[in-house]
């Protein structure tokens, strides 16, 4: 992969991010959205998917300290319980008979003023988190257009 090429993914898994965030807006602002557009596994979604792929490549980066990779990864975490708080209070889970029933038997429900405001106040310390993640992502973007593209293209 090229440099430019590496860019491109990071690039597109910050903005998989954003729009992942905008959506549970979306939810808390009565958007009918489906419990599955929304990831609750920082594994499944499209960030976490890059992040475990071709974001693990990065480590390698002598500029891209550890810390770096690891501080997202905890943030991405962090996100991602966050977003599960607000989750449960918009989903709730089918009472059915079969295991797949109950594994994946989830439905909106009516919400209560409380829990709409409680909600609000989660995906504050949402927005928090993933600008914190932002930033963290837009410092690896910077050491990444920092290293010449022979260094990248070792990693890849």
């Amino acid at each position: 992969m090229t440099k430019e090429e590496v860019l491109e993914h990071l690039r597109a898994a910050k903005s998989a991010h954003i729009k992942w965030v905008q959506k549970a807006k979306l939810l808390i602002n009565g958007v009918d959205i489906e419990e599955g557009a929304i990831p609750v596994d920082s594994t499944e979604c499209k960030f976490g998917k890059w992040f475990y792929s071709d974001g693990q490549v990065l480590n390698g980066l002598s500029n891209n300290p550890l810390e770096c990779m690891q501080g997202i990864e905890k943030l991405h975490f962090n996100l991602h319980d966050q977003y599960l708080k607000i989750f449960n209070i918009y989903f709730s889970q089918e009472k059915k008979a079969g295991f797949f029933a109950k594994l994946f038997g989830f439905k909106r429900k009516e919400i209560t003023k409380t829990e709409h405001e409680l909600a609000e106040t989660y995906y504050k310390e949402m927005e928090e988190i993933s600008r914190q993640l932002l930033d963290e992502i837009n410092r690896l973007e910077r050491r990444l257009i920092a290293i010449p593209e022979e260094k990248i293209a070792q990693l890849v």
